[in-house]
């Protein structure tokens, strides 16, 4: 499942790896940083893990096509916010909540395919439409929602550059 060398292995490496950069690069922004080398690779890796998501054999529109496209538009006025307009004025808390919206989207399909994959999670939520699979989604979304709060009251960089 996790070989690079497959689409699929490929593909959940960049999801880990944008997780990964992107709790970092996040966490910089509360702390009123740019992580440049955290930010770009975060951002770099979630453009393709849903650039790639579309790689894989399908038929008619899934909820996943759905995600990856909203999460590509997010990404794109992001990085607009953070190289287009460095930064300045409203960009500042736009790049923030693209940010935080970013890395909301690839956890919350983390959660998704733990409750698909994992054998404890799945028996909990076999549909995904149990009660289980929706705190934990609620959990998520309420934790985020506070993180993107203080993200854009905090995040006030001295330069692009950290």
């Amino acid at each position: 499942m996790f070989d690079p060398t497959t689409l699929t292995g490929f593909h959940t490496w960049l999801s880990i790896i944008a997780i990964i950069t992107g709790i970092i690069a996040v966490a910089g922004l509360v702390g009123s940083s740019v992580k440049s080398f955290w930010t770009e690779v975060f951002l770099l890796t979630a453009v393709l893990t849903s650039v790639t998501g579309y790689f894989f054999p399908f038929h008619g529109v899934l909820p996943s096509h759905i995600v990856g496209a909203i999460a590509l538009v997010v990404l794109a006025i992001g990085l607009y916010a953070l190289y287009g307009s460095h930064l300045a004025g409203a960009a500042r808390w736009i790049y923030a909540v693209c940010a935080v919206i970013s890395l909301y989207l690839l956890v919350f399909v983390a959660v998704a395919q733990a409750f698909l994959k994992v054998p404890s999670l799945h028996a909990l939520a076999p549909t995904g439409g149990e009660p289980p699979f929706a705190i934990a989604q609620g959990v998520v979304l309420l934790l985020f929602v506070l993180i993107g709060f203080a993200a854009v009251r905090k995040f006030r960089p001295a330069a692009l550059a950290a």
